[in-house]
């Protein structure tokens, strides 16, 4: 329901952004291990121009792979991520630019994806902060938590400032469910005993 819920809030926002605007709107995944930043950027008509300028450097009217890329790398390089105070790097992942005509209609969408690896993490709470200075005098944010794929992690609360530019996320990290060790440890015992029946048998067949 979350993940939906943020879907339609979204997709509402990106129809309804006005026409100076550069709408961001960052969803976040958290793993034992990683955390994936999916980051959604349609900038309105009125600064269509002034965006596809940033991506198209040697002017050519085409947006290489190249080029975007390096506007990746530069919205990359606005963002902060920190795990329970420690600083964290994504790595440019994804990204998808829509041709030039779509965005100077209002309806081309920059999708970017980055990961970062995280050290091994303790069994417990953790709080993880995002903030996004990616042009901040024409921007407005959207930041959100998605429900976590892994069992082992539960998004316990979120926070964020008036801009939605910084995200907190508390989040607790569990052991590994006591039933799925017992499991494992029950199914190791049977195999044990089924090959030493096994043994025996052929033991017995050879006399």
């Amino acid at each position: 329901m979350l993940v939906l819920t943020t879907a339609i809030v979204c997709a509402a926002d990106v129809s309804a952004h006005r026409t100076d605007e550069y709408l961001q709107a960052a969803r976040l995944a958290i793993d034992p291990g990683t955390v994936h930043i999916e980051l959604d950027l349609t900038p309105g008509m009125a600064l269509a121009e002034s965006i596809i300028a940033d991506i198209d450097r040697n002017r050519d009217g085409s947006l290489s792979p190249d080029e975007q890329r390096a506007y990746g790398a530069l919205v990359m390089s606005a963002l902060t991520l920190e795990i329970d105070g420690t600083p964290a790097r994504a790595q440019l992942g994804v990204i998808d630019v829509p041709d030039g005509e779509a965005m100077r209609r209002g309806e081309g969408t920059i999708r970017i994806q980055s990961m970062a690896t995280l050290t091994r993490l303790s069994i417990g709470p953790h709080q993880l902060l995002f903030r996004n200075r990616h042009h901040p005098d024409r921007s407005v944010y959207l930041a959100n938590a998605l429900v976590p794929d892994s069992d082992k992690v539960a998004v316990t609360a979120q926070r964020r400032d008036v801009d939605q530019r910084e995200l907190i996320i508390d989040y607790v990290v569990a052991a590994a469910p006591a039933t799925s060790t017992a499991m494992l440890l029950l199914g190791t015992v049977a195999a044990a005993m089924a090959l030493s029946g096994l043994r025996m048998r052929a033991s017995r067949s050879r006399r």
